[in-house]
């Protein structure tokens, strides 16, 4: 069995792969986040149910991704993810066309189910093909495209929005979609590690059962929960505050906010390799104390604080989850596609909760408010983090069971 490694060309083309593939999904999957303030005005709905516009999506994301993970167990890791790809494209053309908002809400709910062929599948493809040593650098490449594709549909329906309308602004990230998912087609290296099994719901049911009890995995999926939440619930609602007096920033500049999402591609890389050096319980728990502190940073009146608090908030959240989601590849000792799509249920459910939860919170305490939600989650977070230092290695864990099999058989 051959493994992928860096500074191969089959490194290479998958890197070019999983970075258009995640800076599609992100791309589509992001795009409404800066349009909220235009839809709660144009649509008459409050800022809570404008956030639906992207909540409805995370959650279908989320519940899709359980069953296409088990999906790739069967057919294939790269089939799933091409038919995802495309057809995510073409709904994106469709919601794009809606009318209503409740046309909207339906058409980016059948999109999210649609996304969710992607980035389950995509870590535990990750897992299976590149080798060890190259796993932490080939995660942090392909969340670093996350991070790209975050902003520049942000940045983009931001701006068409402006000059134009959000529905100009939804078809033109239409077709930079399509052109994302032929590349990943064209590039993406066939699986030399992949053994497709029988369709057996039972064993499929067991083995996500056994993540679950895993204590180390379900500390990480909390975390997963818990990082996105603050970081949609702190960006669904900044654009309210800056497009409000005292700062009343255009849909432009605020579309052009987003752009600290390229701290992200620096972070996720390099914080996973600082995690490889001085251990990852150590470097999350840093991850999120920057995170909180760049939530803080965003309480304070003058503009420049207000906006520097968002790149130190991205860097934190980046790091965080790069460090999560390849921990979680290295824990699961089996059903990695399994465990990545529970992972990624509770990262982008921690979307549309923290997501809609802030929206309450805003209405009720204004920005103070949301902040204490991020906060609340964050050191939630911390606590967690502070469990995974002390809980035994899947390793340790794996060479104890054998232990004991061993000395009962005796």
């Amino acid at each position: 069995m051959g493994y992928i490694q860096q500074g191969t060309a089959a490194f290479r083309k998958s890197n070019l792969a999983f970075f258009a593939a995640g800076f599609n999904t992100f791309a589509i999957l992001y795009s409404t986040q800066p349009l909220l303030p235009v839809f709660s005005e144009e649509f008459h709905v409050s800022p809570t149910m404008a956030s639906l516009s992207l909540s409805v999506t995370t959650i279908a994301l989320a519940v899709s991704m359980l069953f296409f993970g088990s999906i790739s167990e069967v057919w294939g890791r790269k089939p799933v993810m091409i038919v995802s790809m495309l057809l995510a494209s073409v709904l994106s053309i469709l919601t794009a066309c809606s009318t209503s908002f409740e046309s909207l809400l339906v058409f980016r709910i059948i999109q999210g189910i649609a996304l969710g062929g992607l980035p389950s599948i995509a870590m535990a493809y990750l897992g299976e093909e590149v080798e060890a040593s190259s796993l932490g650098v080939a995660m942090g490449l392909y969340i670093s495209g996350n991070s790209v594709g975050a902003v520049s549909g942000r940045i983009i329906s931001g701006m068409l929005t402006d000059f134009f309308n959000w529905h100009v602004a939804m078809g033109s990230i239409s077709v930079i979609s399509l052109i994302a998912s032929l590349i990943f087609w064209l590039n993406l290296p066939k699986s030399q590690n992949f053994h497709p099994r029988a369709p057996e719901v039972g064993k499929l049911i067991s083995s996500m059962g056994s993540h679950l009890k895993d204590p180390g995995l379900l500390c990480l999926f909390g975390i997963g929960f818990l990082i996105l939440g603050s970081n949609v619930g702190l960006y669904n609602y900044i654009g309210y505050v800056l497009t409000a007096q005292p700062y009343a920033l255009s849909q432009s500049l605020v579309g052009w906010i987003f752009i600290v999402f390229l701290v992200g591609t620096v972070s996720s890389v390099w914080m996973a390799k600082q995690a490889e050096k001085h251990g990852r319980a150590k470097v999350m728990i840093v991850s999120l104390i920057i995170t909180l502190l760049g939530a803080c940073l965003t309480l304070d009146a003058h503009l420049w604080v207000k906006i520097l608090g968002l790149p130190v908030l991205t860097f934190g959240f980046f790091g965080s989850h790069s460090i999560a989601s390849s921990w979680v590849g290295r824990r699961a000792l089996h059903d990695k596609a399994q465990a990545s799509s529970l992972y990624l249920f509770f990262y982008y459910a921690g979307s549309s909760i923290g997501g809609t939860l802030g929206g309450l919170f805003w209405s009720s305490f204004g920005w103070g408010g949301v902040v204490g939600m991020i906060a609340g989650f964050l050191l939630l977070g911390l606590v967690l983090a502070a469990c995974l230092s002390k809980i035994p290695t899947a390793v340790a864990l794996a060479n104890k069971k054998g232990t004991e099999k061993l000395s009962i058989a005796k």
